[in-house]
């Protein structure tokens, strides 16, 4: 076939394969302003628990819209819901906005691990639960635990439980000097302090398993069959909670169960991080030269915290550090 002369072709002549468009899609999303308000109460398995605003009973399973992408989701976070919002058996929403977080409880693996867990988002409160006695109490989980409510806003509280087994004059006085509350319960009792301290809010407990997590939420919420644990001779627990769930409490509120933990990494946190929550000497560190640690000699000599007058508190806040950097308080 002859070839033919490019000047008597028009545009009938051009052929256009099928195929993908090449107009790029647009961006924009819909604002889905009929949203349901809700919060996550439980995740499992890519599939979200949440309980609508308006009706904390109704719970609904979501999956994560498309347009979230790889967004984080987890127990605590306030959430918009569209689709079936019933909470009927086989029905499924869609999580389409999740609201900026008031608080976030994170943690690493272990002081190496770059990757953070965030643990709960949006609680008031941690209850830093410890057992007086089997399992003995471990200070430094303590103190890391302080480290990570004062870098993600959260209220830090010590729950010291068995009381029935061991005193608690040490350990409160060990704390006395960082204002932290403590709560002291009895197997053999139920605490009147504990409810009060919950009541109305969103609290999460965190501790080593085998401390008496879930026999504390079971007294508050009598409803939620929890399972506890039986600590074995070794004085390690067995873990009872597998994955951080939201209870309602009868009175009004929320209490958070979160798996027993055997390790409280804090790569992710800097000494500035937690000096920043100390009024008292945030305006001191700035004085401090670049890259201080805040621990002072002979680690850090030139810390400008040395001229704070409150040599106790400073003390304890130097623990706390000490206790991020990995090094015997």
């Amino acid at each position: 076939m002859a070839a033919r002369d490019w000047r008597r072709l028009d545009e009938s002549d051009v052929r256009v394969r099928p195929g993908r468009g090449s107009r790029p899609r647009s961006k924009r999303r819909p604002e889905h302003a009929d949203a349901t308000p809700a919060m996550v109460v439980a995740v499992d398995r890519g599939r979200w628990t949440c309980a609508v605003e308006d009706d904390p009973g109704q719970l609904v399973t979501a999956m994560r819209a498309r347009e979230l992408g790889r967004t984080p989701v987890v127990v605590g976070d306030q959430v918009g819901l569209v689709g079936d919002v019933s909470g009927k058996p086989d029905t499924l929403a869609r999580i389409v906005r999740v609201a900026e977080r008031t608080s976030v409880l994170r943690r690493t693996a272990d002081d190496t691990d770059p990757y953070e867990r965030v643990v709960v988002a949006n609680a008031e409160q941690l209850l830093i639960v410890t057992a007086l006695a089997d399992p003995p109490p471990r200070t430094g989980f303590i103190d890391r635990c302080l480290v990570a409510c004062y870098a993600g806003g959260l209220r830090p509280v010590l729950c010291l439980t068995k009381a029935d087994l061991a005193d608690p004059g040490e350990l409160l006085a060990r704390y006395a000097d960082l204002d932290v509350p403590a709560l002291v319960t009895r197997y053999d009792e139920d605490s009147a302090e504990l409810l009060d301290t919950v009541r109305n809010g969103v609290s999460a407990l965190v501790g080593h398993s085998g401390v008496g997590k879930s026999t504390l939420v079971n007294r508050l919420v009598p409803d939620a069959g929890l399972a506890t644990g039986v600590v074995s001779a070794v004085g390690k627990g067995r873990h009872t909670s597998v994955a951080a769930v939201a209870l309602p409490l009868p009175e009004g509120g929320w209490v958070i169960d979160t798996p027993g933990v055997r390790s409280f990494g804090l790569a992710h946190i800097t000494a500035d991080d937690i000096v920043a929550a100390f009024e008292e000497f945030a305006e001191a560190a700035e004085e401090c030269p670049s890259g201080c640690g805040h621990l002072g000699p002979p680690e850090d000599p030139d810390c400008a915290l040395d001229d704070v007058e409150d040599s106790r508190r400073l003390a304890s806040l130097r623990r706390l550090l000490a206790s991020r950097a990995g090094l015997a308080a």
